[in-house]
């Protein structure tokens, strides 16, 4: 019985941070807001500008998403607290194991929900573009750059986001050279920005016969999905444009056609690539997206009020700035260089387990807490 009061007691105290996210997510305003989407949905000529329309249509998504989620925690909370008090007064004390499952659950969507309220950043709402970089050192940081692909898309998948490869480079004998994928979903840049910088890899490498432990390091950019509506101003005589034949998986005309684009833009020396499309046109549509996402990134850095909007803290993306290290010899250790979180788990890390570190990032950013990449310890 004691137990079943504590745990109501429990409850009783999340009432008041329940209603304060409510403040925080404003949900009347988004109620306004999706209401007046919908209006538009129904106007007879919605559906004369398809590329409009669609952009509506994600947006109305997004709205009802994030309003379904609070109305679930809402109703998760009163139907958990009333079972609490029937426990309590019907003495059902088996029933304790459950409910307790029930109430942590509640303190965890509640906890992923303030979270949220700190996604402010004007581009954080958007899809994420992540590329992968192997750092020197051939095949050793070049399958460190796959791992770290791998951990990305476990994450992805985790959270039920929708993940698009853009292209990939193999590596000569293991790993990848470098990788692009679209991450598709509600804030995605805004909880992945945190992840942009250089991971370093200690380890006892698969690859040397003498057993000795080798340190890698690969990079990984964080960009958000900039909308075409954005006026960005590209002059067609700083792009050259290369077509390749693609290597990834894809059948006889993947493989067959030069349907792989490469953009380069020449006064930035910006390089982009997109090969996962079926035909040309489309890849370069993509690869241009991708361009100027990161023109705009650039523009947007000139002002310096707005870095922390793009791309977080800015660091130097140079091997030994480290902003996290990956320990697996002589100790397992994941540790973020900015935060100072760690863990001992490296297994349920590399499975794509990295809220720990999304999280602790999105609150030490919120209370300007960020602390400058030390170099790490093996």
């Amino acid at each position: 019985m004691l137990e079943l009061e504590e745990l109501r007691l429990f409850l009783i105290g999340l009432e008041q941070e329940i209603t304060n996210l409510a403040g925080a997510l404003g949900i009347d305003r988004l109620k306004r807001q999706l209401e007046e989407l919908e209006a538009r949905t129904a106007a007879p000529e919605f559906w004369n500008d398809p590329e409009n329309s669609q952009k509506v249509l994600q947006q109305t998504g997004q709205l009802k998403n994030k309003l379904t989620a609070y109305q679930n925690l809402v109703s998760l909370y009163e139907d958990t607290l009333t079972m609490v008090e029937l426990a309590l007064e019907e003495k059902e004390v088996d029933e304790y194991p459950a409910l307790k499952e029930s109430a942590d659950q509640i303190a965890e969507k509640l906890e992923e929900q303030k979270l949220s309220t700190l996604l402010t950043g004007e581009y954080d709402a958007k899809n994420a573009i992540l590329t992968f970089h192997a750092g020197a050192g051939g095949t050793e940081a070049q399958d460190w750059a796959q791992m770290l692909y791998r951990m990305y898309t476990r994450w992805v998948e985790r959270h039920g986001f929708k993940l698009k490869l853009l292209d990939m480079l193999d590596g000569e004998e293991a790993g990848i050279k470098s990788a692009s994928i679209l991450v598709e979903g509600m804030n995605a840049y805004g909880y992945l920005k945190s992840e942009a910088g250089v991971h370093r890899l200690v380890r006892v490498s698969p690859f040397d016969a003498s057993g000795r432990r080798h340190t890698s390091f690969a990079s990984l950019e964080v960009m958000p999905e900039i909308d075409d509506d954005l006026e960005v101003t590209i002059d067609e005589k700083d792009l050259r444009i290369d077509t390749y034949r693609s290597s990834g998986a894809g059948g006889q005309h993947v493989n067959k056609t030069e349907s792989a684009i490469r953009i380069t833009h020449i006064p930035t020396g910006i390089v982009v690539a997109c090969q996962n499309e079926r035909s040309q046109i489309q890849n370069r549509e993509v690869a241009m997206r991708m361009l100027r996402s990161k023109l705009v990134e650039i523009k947007e850095r000139e002002h310096l009020e707005k870095i922390e909007d793009i791309k977080g803290v800015q660091k130097e993306i140079a091997w030994g700035s480290q902003i996290r290290s990956y320990v697996f010899m002589p100790y397992t250790l994941v540790k973020d260089h900015r935060t100072g979180f760690e863990t001992g788990n490296i297994g349920a890390v590399m499975d794509g387990d990295i809220d720990g570190f999304i999280n602790a990032y999105l609150k030490a950013a919120s209370l300007g807490e960020l602390k400058d990449a030390a170099e790490a310890e093996e």
